[in-house]
């Protein structure tokens, strides 16, 4: 017998610095938009669709897992929910610079070098087209970049890219656009003044065990 409590409804996380620590290169006005309505719109409707599903889960990781099983709404907003609560804790007032430790070797072993990296990721902003996010995941204890369109992600069963996220950017416009507008390179390039890198080496670390 599971002695994992089920999980009935999702609530908002809260952001664990103010909507406009990240400034310059994250305005607060689109922090307060994006986690204030757009996140939690998101769990507002998991948790209908949880209701009207009679849907029973441990975690949101479980459900992203098993997302074949669901219908489109647990799909949507289910991807929401996991992607922004990912996207808010690797980003950081005090983050930027480069990785270190393990986590640089591993860059380095499996794309060249940091700036290859960088490169190929952002790459995966470009290319994305519409709306959708950009990944670095853990795939078979090696790390490779990819995308995946609206909110999936790459726990999801149903996804092309497939792995244990460690680093992520969303590139829905209700991200950028108040600061940036059509501008979504310039975006992604201030993005990486504020990649929380210690917690991105703490994935990596638990993605290899």
């Amino acid at each position: 017998m599971s002695t994992k409590e089920t999980v009935t409804t999702f609530s908002l996380p809260e952001l664990p610095y103010a909507h406009e620590a990240l400034e310059p290169h994250i305005d607060g006005r689109t922090m307060e938009i994006h986690h204030t309505k757009h996140h939690n719109a998101y769990v507002t409707k998991l948790n209908e669709a949880i209701e009207e599903e009679n849907i029973e889960a441990t975690s949101i990781e479980e459900i992203c897992k098993n997302i074949s099983r669901y219908t489109k709404k647990v799909r949507n907003n289910g991807g929401g929910h996991f992607n922004h609560s990912f996207f808010w804790k690797i980003i950081s007032p005090d983050g930027g610079g480069e990785p270190k430790g393990e986590l640089v070797n591993a860059i380095n072993k499996s794309f060249g070098s940091f700036n290859d990296f960088k490169k190929q990721f952002e790459n995966e902003t470009i290319n994305r087209f519409g709306s959708g996010w950009a990944w670095l995941v853990v795939s078979n204890n090696n790390l490779k970049t990819g995308s995946t369109p609206n909110q999936d992600n790459p726990l999801m069963d149903v996804s092309e890219l497939r792995g244990t996220p460690i680093l992520g950017i969303d590139v829905w416009e209700h991200a950028y656009y108040l600061k940036y507008q059509n501008r979504r390179p310039e975006y992604v390039s201030a993005f990486w003044n504020i990649v929380n890198w210690n917690e991105v080496e703490k994935r990596y670390l638990e993605a290899v065990k």
